[in-house]
């Protein structure tokens, strides 16, 4: 049987490259305090040697695993993937790792999630929407972790939040639509229990109706997953309705979609018969038929800005900002006036 070769040590890249150990440290963690051409030596002595960095030596020398935790409410939604991708990508020019979990909404799950990454050392974590019990707050002080919210914006909320005015931004919407001439107003919204985005856009749709003179309680509210098949079923739901709503707002893309995939196996004809709104403005929005108006969501630059100031915090240069992200209106073809107006 062969020898057990033993993995190669700072040592070894020094003695390879000609140099000393503090230098190659130097090229690993801050490569421009270090001239290029010893810089080129040292690489060419790690690639070849296979070196990886000591990382749990790393952990114990800088007190940090420099590492974030982001836990999501799901996968299968595009906008969250969109924000991560920006997210990670800044952290990794920032010298940070990304793990990733998924709570499926659970807010127990949620909860034993948050305790695995604290427990596998995260220096920081993004949590998306304010909703969730104060006591786990309160366990990330004791154990001095830096919590950021995105995806929301709450300027009364304790915590930090980099993200965008849910209630604001649907409201526009509602004051678009009601602008329009349309008072049956129905809506298809995610699931609002636990989840203060979705709540915050159904409170946007019924304050608007509010200050227009409509009744707030006449929103015809089905509450369902941020699925295309449940976005079809619950406009199947609302056209079996009489009278029929004369627009369908929807709390995302996704169920838009699905709406405007049910109107067409049903002969129903968007925007003349009834229209359709979402909320998202992902790449779905602009390839369906008839395109979607929506409201357009800035998610790469929302990752991008919960990512610096997350390391901020964790580095001790932020006690914690909260940043509202601009979003806008973006008209297409699915909404127009009320079946019958001039």
């Amino acid at each position: 049987m062969g020898k057990n070769r033993s993995a190669p040590t700072l040592n070894d890249v020094a003695k390879a490259a000609g140099v000393s150990t503090a230098t190659v440290s130097r090229c690993l963690n801050s490569p421009d305090r270090v001239i290029e051409a010893t810089r080129q030596r040292v690489m060419q002595a790690v690639e070849s040697l296979g070196y990886t960095p000591n990382f749990a030596a790393r952990v114990m020398a800088a007190k940090r695993s420099y590492t974030i935790g982001a836990i999501i409410p799901t996968m299968d939604n595009a906008i969250f993937a969109r924000g991560l991708q920006e997210f990670q990508d800044q952290l990794r020019e920032s010298g940070y790792t990304l793990l990733v979990s998924s709570s499926a909404y659970d807010p127990e799950v949620e909860r034993e999630q948050i305790r695995t990454l604290v427990a596998r050392g995260a220096d920081g974590l993004l949590l998306i929407g304010h909703a969730r019990d104060p006591e786990i707050y309160s366990y990330l002080e004791r154990h001095q972790v830096p919590s950021l919210v995105a995806w929301s914006y709450d300027p009364k909320a304790l915590r930090p939040s980099v993200g965008f005015d849910n209630t604001g931004a649907m409201g526009e919407l509602a004051q678009t639509v009601i602008s329009a001439g349309h008072h049956r107003i129905a809506m298809i919204s995610g699931r609002t229990l636990g989840n203060d985005r979705a709540q915050s856009r159904v409170d946007g749709v019924r304050q608007t109706m509010a200050g227009n003179g409509l009744e707030p309680g006449s929103l015809t509210l089905i509450e369902t997953d941020y699925e295309i098949e449940k976005g079809a079923e619950a406009f199947q739901q609302l056209m079996a309705l009489s009278p029929r709503p004369t627009v369908v707002m929807c709390g995302n893309d996704v169920l838009a979609a699905g709406a405007l995939r049910e109107a067409g196996r049903l002969g129903i004809s968007v925007p003349e018969h009834v229209s359709v709104t979402g909320f998202d403005d992902i790449e779905l929005a602009e390839i369906v038929s008839p395109a979607l108006t929506t409201v357009h969501v800035p998610h790469r630059e929302m990752g991008r800005k919960a990512a610096r100031e997350l390391t901020a915090m964790v580095e001790g240069n932020s006690e914690g900002r909260s940043i509202c992200i601009n979003t806008r209106l973006v008209n297409r073809n699915s909404l127009a006036g009320p079946p019958g107006q001039k």
